[in-house]
């Protein structure tokens, strides 16, 4: 298990836009697509599929337009003059609407795919790629097992050139209910019990040595494609583009070494055209809008 409060070291830099729906050309033919998320009117637009959601109330969100919409179908919140739920829907995509193709289901409790794009969250494998030593994963120094050694390493692994990010593998916390707030508040950042993760593109001859210096507790060394440098590069690029209302969200996903892009439907032509830009797989594209039986 890795809980939130665990990700200390995984920095998603997201950027995520709220708006009207990206100008991009309609997916052919008439595949229906899904989605599960909130469904929101107010004086300014009619139903729309949010790609985000403020936290306020009554909340506020921009989105796609919903064709076939009837209120009177479904259950609904409403408060100053915005109505809202959440719900269950399929229609077809013309490129910046959904058109029902069958009426929309509640879903509760209110969750569901959400607009995509991020590192860290829940269903992220953080797990160490190093090979568990003998004995299993543990300090060689308890003395620089400490918060602030870890911090040192941190930043001495991010001086170098070669830098392509960091995470902490808490896997001993798998089984450990959420709800037990006390035993996650006493051993859920333990220096002494999770492993320190650092990756660096090139030779990694060194690495160890150099990041032991100052770090005693559990540590995994391992290589990359691509540096911390060069995915901010990439989605600062393009973070111009959303502002064209091309991508829902933006973040760097330190884990998978790639930038996670977040779209309302992920057709093969971008697919194509982001990995001939950056390279294969240096922008991992999710889709909000599923194919249904996908």
């Amino acid at each position: 298990m890795v809980l939130p409060l665990a990700v200390l070291l995984v920095v998603p830099l997201a950027a995520s836009a709220c708006g009207s729906p990206p100008d991009v050309a309609a997916p052919a033919g008439d595949t229906r697509y899904t989605a599960t998320g909130t469904v929101l009117q107010n004086q300014d637009h009619g139903p729309q599929l949010c790609a985000s959601v403020a936290e306020s109330y009554p909340p506020q969100c921009g989105g796609a337009d919903i064709v076939g919409w009837d209120w009177k179908a479904v259950g609904a919140e409403s408060s100053g003059g915005v109505t809202w739920g959440e719900y269950r829907v399929v229609g077809t995509w013309d490129g910046s609407r959904l058109t029902l193709t069958e009426p929309p289901r509640e879903a509760r409790p209110p969750g569901g795919d959400r607009a995509p794009g991020g590192d860290g969250g829940p269903g992220t494998d953080m797990t160490s790629p190093c090979p568990e030593p003998a004995g299993g994963w543990r300090p060689v120094d308890r003395a620089k097992a400490t918060e602030e050694a870890m911090r040192a390493a941190m930043d001495r692994a991010a001086s170098a050139d070669e830098f392509a990010g960091g995470w902490l593998d808490q896997h001993y916390m798998d089984g450990i209910d959420s709800r037990d707030v006390r035993t996650i508040e006493k051993i859920g950042n333990d220096p002494r019990r999770y492993v320190l993760n650092l990756r660096f593109t090139g030779d990694l001859s060194g690495r160890e040595r150099w990041i032991r210096e100052v770090w005693g507790g559990a540590l995994c060394v391992s290589g990359a494609e691509r540096t911390e440098a060069e995915l901010r590069r990439i989605q600062r690029e393009l973070e111009g583009e959303m502002r064209s209302r091309r991508f829902l969200n933006l973040a760097v996903d330190t884990v998978g070494n790639r930038v996670g892009a977040g779209v309302y439907v992920a057709t093969p032509e971008l697919r194509r055209e982001l990995d001939d830009r950056y390279g294969k797989g240096a922008v991992a594209l999710e889709g909000f809008l599923k194919p249904v039986g996908s």
